[in-house]
């Protein structure tokens, strides 16, 4: 009995690393997969609507979650997804806080120039991008699985 407690004891210490690594690396997928939906979903509704909606970072940061709000007369949210925040999504400066589609589907900026850009979905506590969500000019999304080093996750994960 005390043998069978003790190997217990040990295969409990060997899983609990490995069943941590596998949850974090699940949770970064779906953020990684719920942001690009999102952001297509966006773009459906501007297209739709036939005016602008915008996809913005919660408190100016990707990792609390986002608002579609679609733009016209008055503003209206369309939906809103919290995040509790250990998943870091970062943004080039073209995507940092926000994205804008126009009613052609098309990622502008507040002065009509064409928007693109990078979200990277952070592994911590390296440098490490392990997703992509990818903007292009056009407005199609695109989502990438590469383990890529990232100057914008190392700024984020160092304070954290």
């Amino acid at each position: 009995m005390l043998f069978a407690s003790a190997l217990l004891g040990l295969l409990t210490q060997m899983s609990v690393p490995t069943y941590h690594t596998m949850s974090t690396g699940l949770q970064r997928q779906v953020a990684a997969k719920d942001l690009a939906q999102a952001l297509r979903t966006a773009r459906s509704e501007a297209l739709l609507r036939n005016s602008n909606v915008r996809l913005q970072a919660l408190e100016a940061d990707w990792s609390n979650g986002w608002q579609m709000i679609a733009e016209h007369d008055s503003p209206q949210l369309l939906h809103e997804w919290r995040s509790n925040g250990r998943t870091i999504i970062v943004g080039n400066e073209p995507v940092a806080r926000q994205v804008r589609f126009n009613g052609l589907g098309l990622p502008l900026r507040e002065s009509g120039a064409f928007q693109a850009g990078t979200l990277h979905v952070c592994q911590r506590p390296e440098a490490l991008s392990h997703y992509q969500v990818v903007l292009s000019h056009t407005g199609r999304v695109s989502l990438r699985d590469a383990l890529i080093k990232q100057p914008l996750c190392a700024a984020v994960g160092s304070d954290q």
